[in-house]
């Protein structure tokens, strides 16, 4: 696993990221490099758990200097607050913190240790909406500014692409690496797609004029390439679809054995169902108050992937 900056092992929820963080920092048996098999203790790292783990009866710079040694603890201490905006709230315990600076002080206890790597596990799943995207990029700002590579383990594609590296874990495996501009822009699998935060990523069944989506019980327009039966993955971009009336719409347009409807507008795109399925649909568009809509769209504009596995085979197909 290589780290360059930093970096984001991205993963949904049971893939075993916190586990590797985890083994990383001694934390549970494991040989690694560049650590070997030593004691947590001995390893030049930083580690920041779930939840920050400060010790909520001492005060922010008490926190920092429970990794120093030395008479000048203090000092040094309140140093590295200094450095993460925090030398003004030094007396304070964690619980008169919010997220965010919880989370600054954890790194500048992290940080103090001078450490040849930092990890930081899930460092946005404790952050408030409203000033989420101010840490993530103050975090990444002081990672960078203390030029201690970095691996934060996370689900949150937003905290992907900004990092410097992006390794993307499915199935308890890597299964793409690379700068995020390169992920993002060309995910390898379908499941790669929706821990990229990819909508319209949908399963289904190669057939000889398209891909038969069992959600919708109908036929979308794609070029596949692909023996008939393959299972696949396919995604179409919410931009590239258009709303028709039935009597209006063109060939290849999807009308689902159940129905499409509208259902609910999430800022500028609409969720469309289609039988048991959904898809988004870019509202600027598209025509919004139709009678008995279909969906349609260039056929070429259907990004594929053969499923990843017989394990991900939904018992549908």
């Amino acid at each position: 696993l290589e780290v360059q900056g930093f970096t984001v092992l991205l993963g949904a929820s049971g893939e075993g990221k916190s586990v590797l963080l985890r083994a990383i920092a001694g934390l549970l048996p494991a040989v690694v490099e560049p650590f070997g098999s030593l004691p947590a203790q001995q390893r030049a790292l930083g580690y920041l758990p779930q939840g920050y783990g400060l010790f909520p009866h001492l005060s922010a710079w008490r926190n920092v200097a429970f990794a120093l040694r030395g008479s000048d603890r203090h000092r040094r201490a309140m140093h590295w607050l200094a450095r993460v905006h925090m030398h003004d709230y030094a007396a304070r315990r964690p619980g008169q913190l919010s997220g965010g600076q919880q989370q600054r002080v954890a790194l500048a206890r992290a940080l103090a240790r001078q450490p040849r790597l930092l990890l930081l596990d899930e460092p946005t799943s404790a952050l408030d909406p409203a000033t989420r995207e101010n840490v993530i990029a103050e975090l990444i700002a002081e990672v960078h500014q203390a030029g201690i590579p970095a691996l934060a383990a996370s689900h949150d594609p937003a905290l992907a692409a900004v990092a410097d590296r992006l390794v993307v874990m499915h199935g308890r495996r890597v299964v793409q690496s690379g700068q995020p501009s390169q992920v993002l822009s060309d995910p390898a699998s379908g499941a790669v797609a929706r821990l990229l935060g990819y909508r319209n990523v949908q399963r289904g069944r190669v057939v000889e004029t398209g891909i038969f989506w069992p959600a919708a019980n109908a036929v979308v327009p794609a070029q596949t390439g692909l023996p008939a039966n393959t299972v696949v993955d396919w995604q179409i971009s919410p931009q590239a679809i258009r709303i028709w009336p039935a009597a209006e719409a063109p060939p290849g347009a999807i009308a689902a054995r159940r129905g499409v409807s509208r259902v609910r507008l999430s800022g500028q795109q609409l969720g469309m169902r289609c039988g048991t399925g959904l898809l988004w649909v870019d509202a600027g568009g598209s025509r919004q108050a139709v009678n008995e809509p279909t969906l349609h769209w260039p056929p070429e504009a259907v990004r594929i992937w053969p499923a990843a596995s017989p394990d991900d085979k939904p018992p549908s197909l």
